[in-house]
């Protein structure tokens, strides 16, 4: 959890918000309590996303899917507000980390019973998913928390009912997924069905049980392309998941969706009736180093006091920037079937443009540029006053680094050019500079993580002046970049981010520094 900042709002509907829980592209989440005393998850949407009115019809399809989902293996929808300028809507809240925290941070790969209680908990929700009609599509550890009772399933935003929405609202290039967890179908742009989450259930499973992704993740030679192809084409690495789910795990992961168990089998085959009933777990689930951790945040959570009093809010721009996160409706048109590789190839090369294309992608795990626009008041949402405009226009964000003048410089210098990178958590960020001209692309940067990968490009927006009487901060030791263009990775968790300035330190290290943005600068070393 974190502090509120100034300018998040300190009111959402009926609930007084008491801190931050992620971020990213689509919004904010945020840890709140009602009136009445009831702890829940609020996420709120992005002013500028809100202003588009296919966004708007998404989101109210979206909330209306996640109500019929119910169940006792996800987090319920209890709230919602999608007519106001800033749509919200409020889940309850699970008072645990998320299976990828646990795996990659806290404790490490479950052990062989928790193993079997998460895969019949997921398979579970998956059942009460699929009996509202819904398809998740983004079933992966970010998405899993882990609470005392048993597994949960989030992020209800993505879901689709197998057709698409309402007629005319399925688009060209609507890919929704995380590489390293799409099934083959999902990859090659083939109608998508309840087995494309029995996949995802079974990338989940292995990954709890070795923390490793069973087909590699983009870290590895040929990048995202090499990672989309493995998982259409090769056997999944399954070297450490127990030898009982082993099976279990393989047929998930069938490359036919028709070869693929359903949950119910899934319950079957884990012996579901002696580990869980009525939604928790019939014993305890989880090792005592995590059982302990649990119990230390419910204190924390009961401890915790509310936001201080209310105060006005700012709402989002009546035409907002270059900023939507989904390409024009179009109808879509009939499929082909998978006739060779060649038609493979071209499907991954599709899916590679299409993920940097944008689909509702409810993951709170940042973004290159995560923080919304934030103008006049409009709304009941209320927060700090004298929050500053992050980007009403463009020009407006390029402000905050300089003037939109014309460059001074003549290119990229030499002392930039080259390959940096910088750690942040398990995030691995790099950073490539070529030489080229003010106006040409010069940045190559991408990001990637065991549960997600995003990629962008930028052009050169101002060279150094390195003229007598020049100013500090456009001097030999920075330059500007254009805002920058995602072309790879699925929005809203890879986003564009705002103009950027690169400075040479003292130290050799190279920083890059993002026009509006709250999150702390990234230092890159040389490679």
């Amino acid at each position: 959890m974190e502090q509120l900042h100034p300018h998040d709002p300190h009111r959402i509907g009926p609930y007084r918000l008491l801190s931050r829980l992620g971020a990213g592209g689509m919004g904010q989440v945020y840890l709140a309590r009602s009136d009445r005393g009831r702890t829940v998850a609020v996420k709120l949407v992005h002013p500028g996303l809100a202003a588009h009115e296919e966004f708007r019809i998404r989101f109210r399809q979206e909330v209306a899917a996640a109500r019929r989902v119910g169940g006792e293996w996800t987090a319920p929808v209890l709230d919602a507000d999608t007519e106001a300028a800033a749509p919200w809507f409020a889940t309850g809240y699970i008072a645990g980390p998320s299976l990828r925290r646990v795996v990659a941070h806290d404790f490490g790969p479950l052990p062989d019973r928790s193993l079997r209680i998460l895969a019949a908990g997921l398979a579970h929700a998956l059942q009460d998913i699929h009996r509202a009609g819904i398809v998740h599509r983004d079933l992966k550890p970010s998405n899993v928390l882990i609470s005392l009772d048993g597994p949960r399933v989030i992020d209800f935003g993505i879901a689709r009912s197998p057709a698409g929405y309402d007629a005319g609202l399925t688009r060209v290039g609507d890919v929704i997924g995380s590489p390293g967890f799409m099934a083959p179908e999902q990859i090659r742009g083939e109608p998508v069905t309840a087995a494309c989450d029995v996949f995802c259930l079974g990338a989940v499973l292995a990954y709890a049980a070795t923390g490793r992704l069973p087909f590699g993740d983009a870290e590895q030679p040929g990048g995202l392309p090499a990672l989309l192809l493995r998982s259409t084409e090769a056997e999944p690495d399954l070297a450490g998941v127990p030898v009982e789910l082993l099976g279990l795990v393989r047929d998930c992961l069938h490359g036919d969706p028709a070869a693929r168990p359903g949950p119910a089998e899934v319950l079957a085959r884990v012996g579901a009736d002696d580990t869980v009933a009525d939604g928790r777990a019939l014993e305890p689930w989880l090792p005592t180093p995590l059982v302990a951790r649990l119990g230390r945040h419910a204190v924390q959570l009961l401890d915790r006091e509310d936001a201080g009093p209310d105060r006005a809010v700012p709402a989002p721009p009546p035409v907002p920037p270059s900023y939507s996160a989904y390409p024009p409706l179009e109808p879509e048109p009939p499929r082909r079937p998978r006739t060779a590789s060649t038609a493979l190839l071209l499907a991954v090369a599709a899916v590679v443009a299409a993920l940097s294309a944008g689909t509702v992608y409810a993951v709170m795990s940042g973004a290159e540029d995560p923080r919304p626009p934030v103008t006049g008041p409009r709304t009941p949402v209320t927060t700090g006053s004298g929050s500053a405009s992050v980007s009403a226009s463009a020009s407006a964000s390029a402000s905050a680094l300089g003037s939109a003048s014309a460059p001074v410089g003549e290119g990229l210098p030499a002392a930039f050019a080259g390959t940096w990178q910088a750690v942040r958590g398990s995030q691995t960020w790099r950073l490539t500079l070529t030489r080229g001209g003010v106006g040409e692309q010069v940045m190559s940067l991408a990001v990637h993580d065991p549960a997600f990968a995003c990629a962008w490009t930028a052009a050169l927006r101002s060279a150094p002046d390195q003229r007598p009487g020049s100013g500090p901060d456009s001097g030999p030791g920075s330059v500007e970049l254009e805002a920058s263009t995602v072309i790879s990775g699925a929005p809203p968790t890879c986003t564009a981010g705002g103009p950027s300035r690169l400075r040479l330190l003292p130290d050799g290290a190279l920083r890059r520094e993002l026009a509006g943005s709250d999150s702390p600068p990234l230092d890159y070393r040389r490679q």
